[in-house]
């Protein structure tokens, strides 16, 4: 999809969406989250942060910054820390192809339910990559077509459809890794049967220096 049908469609969702899809997304969201262990005083990028259902997940002695392509779901995100008193967090609007910070920024970057909605989703790991610290951690949560041939050949069949409501259904994860050069920790999902997948990765940005020395 196109940038402009991004923040076209995700604007019409911005006053509705905590409605439609927070009991669905945030489980995913606490999961993936509470797994990181945040240290106090760490620096965080949550990467397509929306109406800011994930804020209230980071602990208030961390420095949290959110970006997102959508000036609707970026005023949501701002009611809830308004509301809520969360002095520890920025939101800004940036398109997360192209993040506007220096490399090495963060101590975590985070991107959930965001990678299928993106036009560039490996631009999308590999600016993740750069800003976050040698030594940090990313954590991807999102649907990865499944392995099983027939439930993966009727989510691809699906793709169509769902590209129209604003993300698609036909995501590898063995190709995100391998064309991201990942360092996968682990993998873990809610249940057995979830399509969806919370995906930690160390940023071996240091150790692929060696190798090419």
């Amino acid at each position: 999809m196109e940038y402009d049908a991004i923040k076209r469609i995700y604007g019409n969702y911005s006053s509705v969406y905590d409605l439609l899809f927070k009991s669905f997304f945030h489980p995913r969201q606490k999961k993936a989250i509470h797994d990181l262990n945040i240290q106090s005083g760490a620096r965080v990028l949550d990467v397509g942060i929306g109406t800011g259902l994930s804020l209230p997940l980071y602990p208030r002695d961390s420095e949290v910054i959110g970006i997102d392509l959508s000036t609707g779901m970026l005023r949501q995100a701002a009611k809830k820390v308004e509301k809520l008193g969360m002095t520890h967090v920025t939101l800004m609007e940036m398109d997360a192809c192209n993040l506007a910070f220096p490399d090495n920024s963060f101590d975590y970057v985070v991107a959930t339910h965001i990678i299928s909605v993106v036009p560039e989703p490996y631009r999308v790991i590999d600016e993740m990559r750069r800003v976050c610290k040698p030594d940090g951690q990313l954590v991807i949560v999102n649907h990865f077509v499944s392995s099983h041939p027939v439930i993966g050949m009727v989510e691809k069949k699906c793709d169509p459809f769902f590209r129209k409501l604003g993300w698609r259904m036909d995501m590898s994860l063995e190709d995100l890794i391998a064309t991201s050069n990942l360092d996968v920790i682990r993998t873990s999902k809610l249940n057995k049967i979830d399509l969806w997948k919370i995906v930690h990765a160390s940023n071996n940005k240091a150790a692929a220096t060696v190798s090419t020395n």
